[in-house]
């Protein structure tokens, strides 16, 4: 009778190592440099890499489009985001609904608050750059 307990308790064992963690118990950074333009309607590419307190990280391709009442062009170097509700690097990839409040001449700043389903990302950078007005639009962070 022990033998079939000892083979229960390792097989429970098992499943809950590769049970998943309860959702967005990951924590992702993201750090990126980005540059763009707009008239009425914006763009913006650029580069960087997520990390994770899993230990999970990967290099990404940025890319922000959108439209609204915005002029300029800008640069912004050192920027970085923060993701809430992320289980696994794999979910920050995708395409996030995003607004945006930008003011800027010479150095400029940006803030912006985007969603994809249950995920969240919070991006904060400054640069260069002459920009202003409000956009709003869709980001989108690929693998590279």
């Amino acid at each position: 009778m022990h033998r079939p307990l000892s083979i229960t308790g390792a097989a429970l064992v098992l499943l809950l190592a590769a049970a998943p963690a309860a959702a967005g118990d990951v924590s992702c950074r993201l750090d990126f440099d980005m540059s763009g333009w707009s008239v009425f309607y914006k763009t913006g590419l650029g580069s960087g890499r997520v990390s994770c307190d899993n230990g999970q990280s990967r290099a990404v391709t940025i890319e922000a489009r959108g439209g609204g009442l915005t002029v300029g062009k800008s640069e912004i170097r050192g920027g970085r985001g923060q993701f809430s509700g992320v289980d696994s690097i794999s979910q920050v990839l995708g395409t996030y609904v995003s607004g945006e409040a930008h003011a800027g001449v010479v150095k400029s700043s940006k803030a912006q608050v985007m969603t994809k389903g249950e995920v969240s990302l919070a991006l904060a950078g400054t640069g260069e750059g002459v920009d202003l007005g409000v956009a709003f639009g869709v980001f989108t962070i690929e693998g590279r």
